[in-house]
């Protein structure tokens, strides 16, 4: 049984972490509406970079569901390289458009 919980408590972490980049991606979203037409490019870029990684993370954490027993946890391996890559491509698209706002906000000064 102890497998068990913890295959639940491993999906409910992942299911957590989703929802917390789904609403980045919006917040993304959001802020491309306001930005400049170049802008707003760059943002949609990265937003369809992070929706794949989104479409990736979603098919593994369904692999998780649908495994039995011990065997969640080989796939478990596989999605923990995928949520490390997530984390890393959602962290460098942040950073890519923060720096992107600061140069857009000094052009306007």
């Amino acid at each position: 049984m102890e497998n068990q919980e913890q295959k639940e408590s491993y999906q409910k972490k992942i299911e957590s972490q989703l929802d917390e980049w789904r609403a980045d991606i919006d917040r993304l979203r959001a802020r491309a509406r306001s930005a400049t037409a170049e802008t707003r490019l760059k943002y949609q870029e990265s937003i369809d970079k992070l929706e794949m990684k989104m479409d990736e993370g979603k098919s593994k954490l369904k692999d998780i569901k649908e495994s039995s027993g011990d065997a969640w946890e080989s796939i478990k391996e596989g999605a923990d390289s995928i949520w490390d890559t997530m984390k890393a491509t959602f962290s460098e698209v942040r950073d890519k458009l923060r720096d992107d706002d600061e140069e857009e906000e000094e052009k306007k000064a």
